[in-house]
């Protein structure tokens, strides 16, 4: 909390470049209509850093330039950057991306962790820990990671890979349960997630997403309909990526 109250008044320098502040991460978001903006907001950042006895630190900084892969069309990269270095993927947050805007990268580090994690608890389950604790165990290590906000966009080639550590688990005796029958899906599981953290965002003004919401739907006010899981205007989805959006995601959930 110290770093973001310390960083508040740093800001672009370019109207519609923005900047994402988390921690000890900042983020500077160029779209493609200011990419010539791009010397002049770093060249902002440093001189901040020095007025506030920062140090920019040039080793860490790294541009990626996304794209969708859906649209066949020829980009034209950009010019590099002096002392930064253009990279194809980049960990934002723990979650690795790519620049066509894909999480196959941090699907193999998930899987591969969560592989390591689910032999641990085997060797745990041969010094003789009981299956109801080994089954807590699994839970709070593995299933924590699967559930993410990050699978909304995750082919489905990913997904099978990631039932395929639950189909493991569940053979293992490790999820769920022994006494049941149909065991939840990648799909039910982030499903769950995503509801429970919808649910916080729109009943908590003081959340920190709660500002992406819409505003409250008028129209709806009017009808008597059947009861509806929000209130709130839906936005706008002209494009796939838009789809793959989490509110977006949520808004137009059941939907129908």
């Amino acid at each position: 909390m110290k770093i973001i109250a310390y960083a508040a008044d740093l800001h672009t320098v370019t109207p519609g470049n923005s900047l994402v502040k988390y921690a000890d991460d900042t983020y500077l978001v160029i779209p493609a209509c200011n990419v010539d903006t791009r010397d002049i907001e770093i060249a902002n950042v440093d001189t901040w850093s020095q007025a506030n006895n920062l140090k920019l630190n040039q080793a860490k900084n790294a541009e990626i330039v996304f794209r969708d892969n859906w649209k066949r069309r020829c980009i034209q990269q950009p010019p590099p950057l002096q002392e930064v270095v253009g990279v194809t993927s980049l960990k934002v947050l723990g979650v690795t991306l790519s620049d066509r805007l894909s999480v196959t990268a941090h699907v193999d580090d998930v899987t591969s962790s969560c592989t390591r994690s689910t032999y641990a608890i085997s060797v745990l389950r041969s010094n003789g820990m009981a299956v109801t604790a080994l089954q807590q165990v699994f839970q709070s290590i593995v299933i924590s990671r699967l559930t993410s906000t990050w699978w909304g966009i995750t082919t489905s080639a990913d997904g099978q890979r990631i039932e395929a550590i639950l189909r493991r688990a569940v053979r293992a005796d490790l999820w769920p349960s022994a006494a049941t029958s149909d065991p939840p899906t990648f799909g039910d599981l982030c499903s769950s997630a995503d509801d429970e953290l919808f649910n916080k965002i729109v009943t908590n003004s003081n959340h920190i997403l709660h500002a992406l919401l819409p505003p409250p739907s008028n129209a709806s006010q009017h009808y008597s309909l059947r009861q509806r899981t929000h209130s709130l205007q839906l936005p706008a989805h002209p494009t796939h990526l838009s789809d793959c959006n989490f509110i977006t995601r949520m808004m137009y959930k059941n939907c129908y």
